[in-house]
């Protein structure tokens, strides 16, 4: 398994020990972590969920008022040139 997944896998199961169960998906330049996140998270809890997603290289929630909120992360595959770090924008 490619770095990417097991960071993504360690980030799942870390989600699921927190009783988010989440959902693991493999795209070509990426890996997604996607975990249900009820409205009742306790402060504490959210600490430590932020500290699971921490170890992504982005993460972010999704809330609607028609699919509640959604937690997600993302692993990239492939680690950027040092020139392309911040993006066609912010290269030399």
């Amino acid at each position: 398994m490619p770095a990417s997944g097991v960071r993504a896998a360690a980030i799942a199961a870390r989600l699921s020990d927190l009783g988010l169960p989440a959902r693991v998906e493999e795209y070509d330049r990426h890996t997604s972590v996607e975990a249900e996140v009820p409205e009742s998270l306790s402060a504490d809890l959210w600490r430590e969920v932020l500290e699971a997603v921490a170890n992504a290289d982005r993460f972010g929630l999704l809330a609607t008022s028609l699919n509640g909120r959604t937690l997600w992360a993302v692993v990239r595959k492939a680690v950027p040139a040092t020139g392309d770090v911040g993006g066609p924008s912010h290269q030399r």
